[in-house]
């Protein structure tokens, strides 16, 4: 299943989910001067408005007519649950009664004590997942739908509004698998990395799949030099069909000959994410085995000691044999990191992430894939 057909999509539209070159047509259509399309946009992402009524420069008659035809954004703050590490976890309604979740992290990158400087979201692009990652908690329930881009760019201004805080980081690592929504997930990047959108810078936005190896060579082709991370968790096919089901439909090969197909379009360093799970993918021959694969792709490697997930028995390897597989991997060469978690705390941290929320009609559960 690569894109899913969004009957459930409200109407009227939302403008968030339009790009600059849409909005100049849908004026052009109205007989608008061309300059209202740079007005519009102003409002919606350098003002912040939540309001078409708020765009005061517009005639009353095109604020009518937005009124009447398009929202703003229509996503309801359920509850925002905070972590000690100052992580915090966002519940949003959608229009149609589904949930999604929106993990916002501030973490500082200068010397200690200083205040927190990048400030990143993580963001969901589906209602559940179909692909099953065995690590992870939406694995545990399936796929309703793909968000549209307006619900996309909807988590990031509600996000901003709530933590009363500017992002400057954005991971799509969230609910879902994001290369099943790709044209969703590339007019939401238009409006991130647009001059006249959020004018996020294209470095600071990172993509994350499980290895959807033709939409890999896809969204390589848009303009934009954005990141993207692979959920590998394997350096083998025997040890990746284990944690990874999508692998049998693209194995190692294939989809590291999309990846070299990247490279080929973008000068960013790939990042290879790798859940570190006991007696299962933790052997240190597989570690070196991932050195050199990293290597043919100048990559870097992301190491995660597994984190808790409720129905799963899995186990995070001891702190020594997590340090011992860095090292292995370090030693070729590769730039290498050994994550601390975030968020562990309030269930938010990577593959724990999994909705459950007291409604009228009882207990609704939407799962949360971290594809990081």
């Amino acid at each position: 299943m690569i894109e899913t057909n969004q009957s459930t999509q409200p109407k009227p539209s939302s403008l968030l989910g339009y790009s600059l070159a849409d909005l100049e047509t849908i004026y052009a259509e109205m007989g608008e001067k061309p300059y209202r399309v740079k007005q519009t946009m102003e409002w919606i992402y350098k003002q912040r408005i939540s309001d078409i009524e708020e765009m005061s420069n517009l005639p009353a008659n095109l604020r009518k007519h937005l009124s009447d035809t398009y929202y703003l954004n229509d996503l309801q703050h359920i509850e925002t649950k905070g972590a000690a590490d100052t992580t915090r976890k966002f519940l949003f309604r959608l229009h149609d009664g589904r949930y999604v979740e929106t993990v916002f992290i501030p973490a500082s990158v200068g010397l200690k004590g200083k205040q927190s400087t990048r400030k990143t979201i993580c963001v969901s692009s589906q209602v559940g997942c179909a692909y099953g990652c065995k690590f992870c908690a939406s694995g545990l329930a399936g796929f309703t739908r793909n968000l549209t881009a307006a619900e996309i760019i909807g988590q990031m201004l509600s996000v901003e509004k709530i933590a009363e805080q500017p992002i400057n980081n954005i991971v799509f690592m969230g609910m879902g698998e994001p290369l099943a929504n790709l044209t969703n997930l590339t007019k939401a990047l238009e409006v991130i990395t647009g001059h006249w959108g959020f004018n996020i810078g294209a470095r600071s936005v990172t993509v994350s799949t499980s290895g959807l190896a033709p939409q890999i060579r896809k969204l390589a082709e848009f303009p934009a030099p954005i990141r993207l991370a692979i959920s590998l968790h394997g350096a083998t096919d025997e040890v990746r069909d284990l944690i990874m089901p999508i692998n049998k439909k693209y194995p190692i090969k294939e989809l590291f000959d999309a990846l070299h197909y990247w490279r080929t379009h973008k000068k960013q360093k790939i990042s290879l994410e790798y859940i570190l799970i006991e007696g299962v993918n933790d052997d240190l021959d597989q570690a070196a085995i991932l050195a050199k694969r990293a290597k043919g792709l100048n990559a870097k490697v992301n190491l995660i000691p597994y984190n808790t997930v409720e129905g799963l028995n899995w186990k995070r390897p001891s702190e020594s044999h997590c340090i011992a597989f860095r090292d292995i991997v370090a030693a070729a060469g590769i730039n290498t990191t050994l994550r601390l978690e975030k968020g562990g705390d309030i269930n938010a941290a990577c593959g724990q992430l999994r909705l459950k929320k007291e409604t009228s009609e009882g207990i609704i559960k939407a799962p949360v894939k971290t594809t990081s």
